[in-house]
């Protein structure tokens, strides 16, 4: 039986973790029931996005933190192709009331926050990451995009968040490898075949999910495939393949992460400290987050024997 992704921390901990923080807000807004304070401010959000990290937290054991946050700028990929997650749901009243509150509670970790204008967070996540590995250290990337599943290695793995009531699942390089049938490098060729919904990447007609993983595993990327149609059969996967080579080459280039983002001189993460956890804990109480101020007393605690930010 091949290995399935799991759910729990490995045994030792990371050097840093890195929040893919709206991807962190959205699902926890859309998981959770409407919440709201005595005062009627809605709060589902970040009630959730604050759950996850402290149960992160606790169950890992990073070091050391830090957050990514896309940029309100047109990035290169919608430059590249105007259609690019275009038809994507304007976000609903209850949460842009929420992301008014995310700088001051972003702020209270008192960790690195980075936001590049022209990139993703997912491209920040992943120069982040790699970054990290320079350094010969270990790394955890939190998030719900599946497209984060790329930057898994020997020294990367990602916690992917789940859909309703389902428990993050911790992959490795192993478990990509049993999910899709590729390995995590070769996840922007196989997504560029089988087509991405959520970034509104149109995949080739006729291309599955396991013919994808077979074209992958024997040529590597889409580039190699379309230099080698001539030798693809039946013919009319040949002709398909032909038909959408410019389109799939292009989903390619648009999926595949990059690790080259300018960041800001200085720490790539920061440890949890007695005067985040105040901050914090001050925010908590002013949204009526209650039943997280233990949780937060128990993580900081934990955390104040581990030193050392990357």
């Amino acid at each position: 039986m091949p290995p399935k992704p799991s759910s729990k921390p490995r045994a030792d901990p990371a050097d840093a973790v890195f929040f893919d923080t709206y991807s962190m807000l959205f699902r926890a807004f859309h998981a959770l029931p409407p919440l709201s304070t005595s005062r009627g401010e809605p709060t589902s959000g970040l009630y959730g996005f604050c759950s996850l990290f402290l149960r992160v937290m606790r169950e890992h054991r990073p070091r050391a933190l830090a957050f990514a946050l896309d940029a309100p700028a047109r990035t290169f990929r919608a430059e590249r192709d105007a259609t690019y997650k275009a038809g994507r749901p304007r976000t609903p009243t209850p949460l842009a009331e929420q992301l008014e509150r995310l700088p001051a509670l972003l702020a209270a970790f008192e960790a690195p926050c980075f936001c590049v204008p022209g990139f993703e967070a997912d491209d920040v996540l992943a120069t982040l990451a790699a970054r990290l590995e320079r350094s010969g250290r270990r790394g955890l990337v939190v998030s719900g995009d599946r497209d984060l599943l790329q930057l898994v290695t020997a020294q990367t793995s990602v916690l992917f968040i789940g859909a309703r009531g389902q428990a993050p699942v911790l992959f490795d390089e192993a478990a990509v490898v049993a999910r899709f049938g590729v390995t995590p490098a070769e996840l922007p060729s196989y997504a560029a075949l089988v087509g991405d919904s959520s970034d509104n990447l149109p995949g080739v007609p006729g291309v599955g999910p396991q013919t994808a993983a077979k074209l992958v595993r024997a040529h590597g990327s889409v580039k190699a495939l379309v230099a080698a149609l001539d030798r693809i059969t039946p013919p009319k996967l040949r002709e398909a393949l032909g038909r959408h080579a410019e389109r799939a080459l292009l989903n390619e280039e648009l999926a595949t992460l990059r690790r080259d983002v300018p960041l800001d001189d200085g720490p790539l993460a920061a440890p949890l400290t007695a005067s985040s956890a105040a901050r914090l804990g001050g925010l908590f109480e002013a949204l009526e987050f209650k039943s997280l101020v233990p949780r937060l007393e128990a993580v900081v605690a934990r955390s104040a024997g581990q030193s050392g930010a990357p």
